[in-house]
């Protein structure tokens, strides 16, 4: 089904892309947008909420991340809106832990936790697959810091695609949902470009490790690398 643009309303805050993927966030929450349907193009879409494409961009990228949408390439492609089992699980525990006052500093220490039985598994189970993509993933975050941007996506990107490399589902669904709600709670206070130059830095260290099947190494380089994140508030 194509959406009908009066869905959607301008926005005019200073953080206009976190507006415009909560509005379509809400929207597939209450079920007026259903699996399958296709978003419109991201110029109809900067025209209906009054924005620039790359806030439309940046919106779709969130709401790729935490599971609302998938964005399909080529023709007849687009952002689609997806059976997101993940984005309602998000939701659902962001407004908990909005209510409990969770901290970013509590988000870090269960994010370090689960990510450490993560690692273990992609040490056991990776494919070379699994390697290409942490590799390309790597490669795209050092240009974009080449170019002078923050690669703040791939920064979160990696951990999922780690997720994934473990083979277990459950694992993939917590690291996603975890990485939502750090992000969310980040937005507030985004690191700085070194901050994320750091970040990236410890991830090619740690797939480093993981080529080189030193498994204590990457472990410790993930404790650094969580430590850093939590020092960057």
């Amino acid at each position: 089904m194509r959406v009908n643009k009066t869905l959607f309303s301008p926005v005019r805050s200073k953080r206009t892309f976190e507006d415009v993927s909560l509005q379509v966030r809400d929207l597939i929450v209450r079920g007026v947008l259903k699996p399958g349907d296709r978003l419109p193009p991201e110029a109809e879409l900067g025209e209906q909420f009054h924005v620039g494409r790359q806030t439309v961009r940046e919106a779709l990228r969130i709401l790729e991340l935490s599971g609302f949408i998938s964005i399909q390439k080529g023709f007849g492609g687009g952002p689609f809106v997806k059976d997101s089992t993940v984005g309602k699980a998000t939701d659902i525990l962001w407004h908990a832990f909005k209510m409990a006052k969770t901290s970013l500093a509590e988000v870090v220490a269960a994010r370090l936790l689960i990510e450490k039985a993560v690692l273990n598994d992609v040490f056991d189970r990776a494919g070379k697959e699994d390697i290409k993509k942490l590799q390309e993933n790597v490669a795209k975050a050092k240009d974009l810091i080449a170019k002078g941007q923050k690669p703040f996506d791939e920064s979160f990107e990696f951990h999922i695609l780690l997720a994934k490399a473990s083979k277990n589902n459950v694992f993939v669904v917590l690291v996603e949902t975890i990485n939502t709600i750090h992000r969310r709670l980040r937005s507030q206070k985004p690191p700085t470009f070194a901050m994320v130059k750091g970040f990236v830095k410890k991830h090619e260290q740690i797939l480093e490790a993981l080529i080189g099947k030193d498994r204590q190494r990457a472990l410790r380089l993930l404790e650094e690398d969580t430590r850093q994140i939590r020092n960057s508030r």
